[in-house]
């Protein structure tokens, strides 16, 4: 975010004392090299959906002491919603922070700029650099340095219950009208309610966004573009989704009501990623996984348009065991691990080479999401990229439940970007 000079001249006096803390624990291995073995602990932070995701990779880390036998890993899973701030309380205080953190792709620009990573260039930890997918390496580079190594990839389709459309004789929307459309002939032929529309959380709406050809800012010009008619014109169009009954909302515990709703067949469709494949598989009306279908999300007037999404394991600058956490961070991204993960999970992987792999190439919910990321929108990849996600979920919310208009929902994200970008039009 903005920060005052006062504030900036801490920041970078904090950077500077985590530097040469990290640059000690990289001369020795800070204790975790002997005798050129790696030794010691390394604590991971994952932030994956604890009953699904959460178990894969605590298995997947654990099993890093199976090629190092002296290093020990402490898996910890941090809630997502909360990761972020407490990875930069604990940073700041320099004390409790992990020595690698599952970064949201948005957060590392941030963390970088805070001064909170350790630069990746040179070090074990970008093994094979070059396999990574383009797009999903660009959000771990900061100020010409690369500060975290691309884990996974996704975007965003409309899920939907197989047995639930074809139950009213409706086919997958393509658009918000034939969504609209469908959502009325479910609820008239199945008394069941067409979409489920997370009402909680910003990125959900960020595909209603650039469906209409809009976005949050323009990175490059330095303008804040969300309060423009596309911004109101996306606003618009989800409230309408809600008001028609085409969709219903929430306003808290927003991914606990959707998946349930959407697991116990209560609702035909939703939004949602690849992260949400495993948990959608656990309910009823999936232990037939061929009922679950995935398609891209509805087209607004703009055509189609998906967030892309990630997530990057980044290496604390104050870690006391650098050379324990560079190794862990190159094998959690390792070819092998992420195929691993795509088999277990339908994670989409970060590294070229992993997609030819037989179970992957033939991983329905990876093939279909794999063309949705390689068109999918980059979000500006700027410190403050983490922060404009706050207004768009304080006034998205108060859209979707009536308590504001789309044009003083849009005019007032704007306000708050203009005063976290102060040099920006």
């Amino acid at each position: 975010m903005r920060r005052g000079i006062a504030a900036t001249a801490l920041v970078a006096a904090l950077g500077v004392t985590l530097a040469a803390c990290g640059s000690d624990s990289g001369s020795d291995g800070g204790g975790s090299k002997s005798s050129g073995e790696l030794s010691g602990t390394v604590t991971w932070w994952d932030t994956s959906t604890v009953g699904s995701e959460d178990k894969v990779f605590k298995k997947v880390a654990e099993d890093f002491k199976k090629k190092y036998p002296k290093v020990t890993v402490k898996y910890v899973n941090v809630p997502f919603g909360e990761a972020q701030n407490k990875f930069k309380n604990a940073a700041q205080s320099g004390s409790g922070a992990p020595d690698v953190i599952r970064s949201e792709v948005a957060w590392t620009p941030e963390f970088a700029d805070l001064g909170y990573l350790a630069p990746l260039d040179g070090t074990p930890a970008l093994k094979d650099q070059g396999d990574f997918l383009e797009q999903a390496a660009a959000s771990t580079k900061y100020n010409g340095k690369t500060y975290a190594v691309p884990q996974v990839i996704d975007s965003m389709g409309i899920f939907y219950n197989k047995k639930m459309l074809k139950a009213a004789g409706v086919e997958v929307p393509k658009s918000i009208a034939e969504l609209k459309t469908a959502s009325a002939t479910i609820k008239q032929k199945t008394g069941k309610t067409g979409l489920y529309l997370r009402g909680d959380d910003p990125y959900w709406f960020l595909s209603f966004l650039y469906g209409e050809g809009g976005d949050l800012v323009d990175a490059e010009q330095k303008k804040i573009t969300i309060d423009g008619p596309a911004g109101v014109k996306a606003l618009k169009t989800v409230k309408d989704l809600v008001d028609s009954k085409a969709a219903i909302t929430d306003a808290t515990n927003g991914w606990d009501n959707m998946q349930a709703s959407f697991k116990d067949g209560k609702v035909a469709m939703m939004i949602n990623g690849p992260w949400a494949v495993s948990d959608t598989f656990a309910g009823k009306e999936f232990a037939d996984k061929a009922n679950l279908g995935i398609a891209p999300v509805p087209a607004g007037s703009a055509g189609q348009g998906a967030p892309q999404g990630g997530h990057n394991l980044a290496v604390y600058a104050g870690s006391k065991n650098l050379a324990a956490s560079y190794a862990f961070a190159e094998y959690m991204t390792s070819a092998e691990t992420q195929a691993t993960v795509a088999k277990e999970l339908s994670l989409l992987p970060t590294r070229q080479s992993v997609y030819i792999k037989p179970d992957v190439a033939t991983n329905e919910m990876i093939t279909f999401f794999k063309p949705v990321v390689d068109k999918a929108v980059q979000r500006p990849w700027i410190p403050e990229g983490g922060s404009l996600f706050e207004p768009v979920k304080v006034e998205y919310t108060k859209v979707l439940t009536g308590q504001t208009t789309p044009e003083a929902g849009a005019k007032a994200i704007g306000d708050s970007y203009r005063k976290l970008l102060k040099d920006w039009k």
